[in-house]
């Protein structure tokens, strides 16, 4: 009995578990939110870690392992996506091999990871497997499918669909093509707006176009 968790902590665990959930499907993308940006934007998380019980976190941290059991289905739509284009006609598709690090890059190996020295003997942050395993495999290989697919789906939306939004012109220009669907057929083309005609991410004639004119909409 001893080894058991206190009901009060498991209780208190779950009600707060029940509050990140309701605050998830309230949550909306801030406005001006930039990948490449560092500022304000930034997540907080070490002064709730530091004040969570044990249970709570070994809940949490075996969470972040489920994920991995949509690898198969997050692969197969990657690839779906990369043969819808490949039928089309793509070429120069970056591979998912160029979204994943090189493996020489890594800071640590097997015979130099660092690790810590918790109280427990059985903590695995203790073994440098641990932290391989981890920091040098799960994580980027994890960002690399998700960006990789990522990646696809922004290709397919530029071809098919050369409209402009607000995420546009700072969100997909990774996956700029040299021409959209649109832009092929004349008689099309004359109808887009011109902002959309002349945006270098899916028209590579305009390419060299000063970058404050194509976020014109954006600060509108």
């Amino acid at each position: 009995m001893c080894c058991l968790p206190n009901p009060y902590t498991v209780k208190q665990t779950a009600s707060t578990t029940l509050n990140i959930i309701k605050e998830i499907l309230r949550m909306k993308a801030c406005d001006q939110c930039n990948t490449t940006s560092h500022g304000e934007d930034r997540v907080f998380i070490t002064n709730d870690f530091k004040n969570a019980s044990l249970w709570y976190r070994l809940t949490a941290v075996s969470l972040i392992y489920l994920p991995i059991f949509t690898w198969p289905f997050v692969l197969a739509s990657a690839w779906i996506t990369y043969l819808h284009l490949r039928m089309l006609g793509a070429k120069n598709i970056r591979p998912l091999s160029s979204f994943l690090p090189d493996p020489k890059s890594h800071r640590y190996d097997m015979k130099t990871q660092i690790t810590m020295q918790p109280k427990s003997m059985l903590n695995p942050v203790r073994a440098k497997t641990f932290w391989v395993a981890n920091c040098t495999w799960y994580c980027p290989y994890s960002v690399g499918l998700f960006e990789w697919h990522s990646y696809l789906v922004k290709v397919v939306e530029n071809w098919w669909c050369p409209f402009q939004h607000e995420r546009k012109n700072t969100h997909y220009q990774s996956g700029a093509i040299n021409q959209s669907f649109w832009h092929i057929y004349p008689e099309a083309a004359v109808k887009l707006h011109p902002e959309d005609y002349e945006n270098p991410i899916w028209n590579s004639e305009f390419k060299g176009k000063d970058q404050a004119e194509t976020n014109t909409l954006n600060k509108e």
